[in-house]
């Protein structure tokens, strides 16, 4: 259990450190904590998932009091703030996002938002990532996230976590008083980025954008997160950093014997 009034917050994100859904969280985490902190890519890095920057140097520069920018990636943002500009009292808590768009399904092993909040989870520091459903048809509605996203947070931690495990949470698109309620559930693997766009540029040369439709998946299913949120509920879904399958173990052992 987390006393968050005493807790040291890090906000981060993958949208960057000017991004509407960064303001949110912020906003969220003040209502929660007087002692935040935000440490940010200093441009878009949707999609990076848990890269590492290790092949160039990282430069870290502060933008306001107690809000600073990396030009890396969201894992090198968590970091630089958690090793270098925390390092004299660790965050109690880390919150990502909030971020423009679900990160539900299968999103979760592309998502820049939930990488950062796995290398806060790795270095032994509970963490969130917040995520807005958004609508193409409309723009983003960040009201849902700022409105419950205190709520979740707050019953979340009022909880322990086992090691190796952080919190997924998506806010579904609908208005704050549209919401039907809370579900805990496992994630989907309904998949983004089947939807090749082949064109050609002006020298003739071919190109392709990777679209953002997702196949069926689980959106059927009764019991995922993209189900949930279509029926206007919020989802929350721990994920378990420990990707060993425990119950295949013996059978490979037993065909390398």
């Amino acid at each position: 259990m987390l006393d968050l009034a005493a807790a040291r917050i890090l906000v981060t994100n993958d949208d960057g450190i000017q991004a509407t859904g960064l303001g949110v969280l912020e906003r969220i985490a003040r209502s929660l904590s007087d002692d935040v902190w935000v440490c940010a890519p200093e441009t878009e890095q949707s999609g990076s998932s848990h890269s590492l920057t290790i092949h160039r140097p990282l430069r870290l520069r502060q933008v306001a009091e107690r809000r600073f920018c990396v030009d890396g990636t969201p894992t090198d943002c968590v970091l630089l703030a958690v090793n270098r500009l925390l390092r004299d009292r660790r965050p109690d808590l880390v919150l990502s996002g909030v971020n423009r768009g679900q990160n539900a399904g299968e999103d979760v092993t592309y998502s820049g938002t939930i990488a950062a909040a796995m290398e806060a989870t790795l270095l032994g520091i509970p963490a969130m990532a917040l995520s807005q459903v958004v609508r193409e048809d409309r723009p983003p509605d960040w009201a849902t996230a700022e409105h419950w996203g205190p709520t979740v947070v707050r019953r979340a931690t009022a909880v322990d976590w086992p090691a190796h495990v952080l919190v997924n949470v998506n806010f579904p698109a609908v208005a704050p008083d549209e919401v039907a309620d809370i579900r805990v559930v496992p994630h989907g693997n309904a998949k983004i980025g089947d939807a090749l766009d082949e064109r050609t540029d002006p020298r003739g040369q071919t190109y392709f954008w990777i679209g953002t439709a997702r196949n069926g998946g689980d959106v059927l299913r009764p019991d995922t997160d993209t189900y949930v949120l279509d029926g206007r509920s919020i989802a929350v879904t721990p994920l378990y950093l420990d990707l060993t399958h425990y119950p295949t173990i013996e059978t490979l052992r037993q065909a390398m014997s």
